[in-house]
């Protein structure tokens, strides 16, 4: 689709409500092979099925579905046998992965009102799902640490940074005490991470009704919302330091691999954690005295919070079954006529928590129904050009197990081959969201024009326009939502995230620097409050996350399309003009963190200077001024602003000369195809990331602070906000090298076009 800068208002309006735009030639593709590869897509749609996604479904979501389940091996089985009768050349990979399962737990209350925990949800009624328990998990944390503890409990809003700083100037220290902290405001991991690292000797997890319980919505089974017993269970493997099995660092955990021992595996806690329901956490939470909460750290329990650390005493206890687990990955290859040493990948993954009907099998069972249509065209002599490869992963709920050792062990290769990463995970109804290498963008803004919404009849691409304009227009929407908004205005694009963490393409864009996308829909579903619960279950999608199942064939359109383009494009479709200008604006938002930073810290410093703070707090409560703070010193940007300017203007022509593929002598265009296919790997540096070496890419990366939420730029992005100032210096450095040499393999991949 072309850019869409200087068009009329008019235009533009018509454009957002649904006006097509798939006349225009496909990116990569001439327009005689755009005609012949739309109507293959109309083919690839004739065969999906609705019914077969939800019968798929529930077959595969009909007992609980963890590491090591009898039903997990069962699903593996049963994908595996799918796509051999589909025609893919599939088989399974094996991995040996240490993954602990609970022995035992309690939770309790001590003193005059004592109270246990039930760390078991109850079924619920017309829910036939969740009432057959057999082998489903408890409360449980994967990866915390075994420990058996008592001591005083304090209550640390969401467990960040900025929630320790508070209680620091309230006077509370967690130092040998048990922390209670509420799901939100950051990954589920950091929260007991950042409680051991004050000091903690325990950390509870408990989701607040206000974030997803009855404050958004009714709950189970009334509605789709998290009921008082429901709790989210989740690992709390350190994934910000290294995804993937804790004993094998870079390398497949085969089970001849070679192990570090448990003591020595950086990604483990130390300190016990658990996590509990709300209904379960209002009895910890009433008992505590102390300082009234801050006004922002009170959710929507009946009770007044307090922050405790006066005496109520907590018993925590829990105890592993610390051994290897088998990983069952599927994998699925239908060979490329042309370019089959050119690979495009698509996955999902397999495994949940219990049922895993929303997480993730909504996704997985979509993904398959792609499969299932093209293993029918290839039946009728069709062939992709390049390589296409189906992954059906294990392990993901732990650590991203599953796609990471499988990644590591094939990393040369993927390296070599790997053209793209395709990756789904939940799905539910309303809108398209796409996190992904920015070099994909136009490749996905295409797919999304092209994909019809069934709610409106009009495109996704045409919705999700809509939508961020509206959202952009009430007046709480945060700076990123207007200047997305924006920016689709301007350019015709859809927005799309930066990629962090969180799913299975993280192995290979933060790993391995293969260009990576990641398809979702939702928004309108009701299914956040039963996420990694008991009642992520058939039921509770059938009614909340996709009546119908429309939006399941809506992904498989949506990941069937993504693959066949990237598969049969004349010329790899990724594109870098807007990639750069986007990588632009990460670095002007660099330029102005630094400076909001200087001026924030002079005016804190001036407000100590003058005992501001002592004046504006209430002397009836303990609130400690802040400490003053060093100031930020001027920043040489230099180098990394003329890295990206060179950049833009390589990226201007390349993107040029690649529009014009018919015009391309074919020996040219496989050069050409050849040189792109790992252009991506040029944004990362095999010496990685302060303080994490296993992540690479330079782009974009997800915050050691955040967990999932991403962070441009982020050598350089993490060193400024941690006042690291010769890391950032040399992290600059760093990252205008990469650009030149993205630059530089650009130019001559323009040079082969025009030749």
């Amino acid at each position: 689709m072309r850019g869409l800068a200087g068009v009329s208002a008019a235009a533009l309006s018509a454009l957002a409500f649904g006006a097509a735009t798939s006349a225009e030639p496909l990116v990569g593709f001439t327009d005689k092979s755009s005609e012949a590869e739309r109507a293959l897509e109309g083919r690839f749609d004739q065969a999906l099925s609705a019914d077969a996604i939800r019968e798929r479904l529930k077959l595969m979501a009909a007992a609980p579905n963890q590491v090591g389940a009898p039903h997990n091996k069962a699903n593996a089985e049963y994908t595996l046998a799918q796509f051999k009768a589909w025609g893919w050349d599939a088989h399974i990979e094996e991995f040996q992965v240490l993954y602990p399962t609970p022995k035992s737990e309690a939770l309790e209350l001590l003193g005059p009102n004592p109270f246990s925990a039930t760390l078991q949800e109850t079924p619920i009624p017309g829910d036939t799902s969740s009432v057959d328990m057999k082998g489903a998990l408890p409360a449980w944390l994967a990866f915390e640490g075994d420990g058996d503890v008592t001591g005083d409990l304090v209550y640390a809003n969401y467990g960040m940074p900025e929630d320790y700083k508070a209680l620091e100037r309230m006077g509370v220290s967690v130092k040998g005490k048990i922390v209670i902290t509420r799901y939100g405001g950051g990954w589920r991991g950091l929260k007991p991470k950042l409680a051991q690292e004050h000091g903690a000797i325990g950390c509870i997890i408990y989701s607040d009704p206000a974030d997803d319980g009855y404050g958004p919505g009714e709950t189970y089974p009334k509605g789709g919302w998290r009921p008082p017993q429901g709790f989210q269970r989740g690992s709390v493997l350190d994934m910000p330091i290294r995804a993937g099995d804790p004993l094998t660092p870079n390398e497949g955990a085969t089970k001849d691999a070679k192990r570090i021992p448990i003591s020595q595996a950086e990604t483990i806690l130390k300190i016990p954690a658990l996590p509990i329901s709300y209904g379960d956490a209002q009895h910890f939470l009433a008992a505590l005295g102390g300082e009234v909460a801050p006004k922002a750290w009170r959710g929507a329990l009946p009770i007044t919070y307090h922050v405790g650390g006066n005496g109520v005493q907590v018993h925590l206890k829990t105890e592993a079954d610390w051994s290897l687990k088998p990983l069952y990955d599927v994998i699925a290859v239908m060979k490329g006529s042309q370019a089959p040493d050119q690979w495009v990948i698509r996955a999902n993954h397999r495994d949940g928590w219990v049922y895993g009907a929303w997480d993730p099998l909504s996704g997985q069972t979509a993904m398959m129904e792609e499969a299932k249509s093209l293993g029918a065209l290839a039946k009728t002599g069709w062939r992709p050009k390049r390589t296409i490869v189906y992954a059906s992963w294990d392990g993901e709920e732990p650590g991203l197990l599953g796609s990471t050792e499988w990644a590591e062990q094939h990393a040369a290769e993927l390296k070599a081959k790997a053209v793209l990463y395709i990756n789904s995970d939940t799905n539910g109804r309303g809108f398209v969201n796409f996190d992904a290498s920015y070099a994909a963008r136009k490749l996905a803004t295409g797919v999304a024009a092209d994909v019809t919404d069934p709610e409106t009849g009009k495109s996704v691409l045409a919705r999700e326009f809509a939508k961020i304009q509206v959202d952009a227009l009430d007046p709480r929407a945060d700076e990123m939502i207007r200047e997305a908004a924006k920016d689709e205005s301007k350019t015709g694009e859809i927005a799309i995230g930066p990629m962090g963490s969180g799913s299975d393409y993280t192995p290979f864009v933060q790993h391995l620097g293969i260009a990576s996308i990641d398809i979702a829909y939702g928004d309108e579903d009701d299914q956040g409050g039963v996420y990694h619960s008991l009642y992520d279950t058939f039921e509770h999608y059938e009614r909340f996350g996709d009546p119908g199942f429309a939006y399941g064939v809506v992904m498989a359109k949506t990941g069937g399309r993504m693959v066949m383009r990237a598969a049969d494009a004349d010329l790899n479709p990724l594109r870098y003009a807007e990639a750069a200008d986007l990588i632009a604006g990460n670095l002007e938002q660099l330029h102005k963190l630094a400076d909001n930073m200087r001026q924030r810290s002079q005016a804190l410093d001036a407000a100590v200077e003058s005992k501001a703070f002592d004046l504006a707090y209430d002397p009836t409560h303990h609130w400690a001024a802040p400490a003053a703070e060093d100031p930020v010193p001027a920043i040489d940007f230099a180098k990394l602003d003329a890295a990206t300017a060179r950049l833009k203007a390589s990226a201007k022509a390349f993107d040029a000369a690649a529009a014009d593929v018919a015009h391309v002598k074919p020996e040219a265009l496989a050069k050409a195809n050849a040189m792109l296919q790992s252009l991506e790997q040029s944004l990362s540096d095999e010496r990685g990331l302060p303080g994490r070496p296993w992540y690479k890419n330079l782009i974009s990366a997800p915050g050691v602070l955040t967990g999932y939420g991403a962070k441009t730029l982020p050598g350089v992005r993490e060193a400024i906000e941690g006042r690291r100032w010769s890391e950032a210096a040399d992290y600059i450095g760093r990252t205008a090298d990469a650009l030149d040499t993205c630059s530089k393999r650009l130019d001559e991949a323009t040079a082969l076009l025009k030749s």
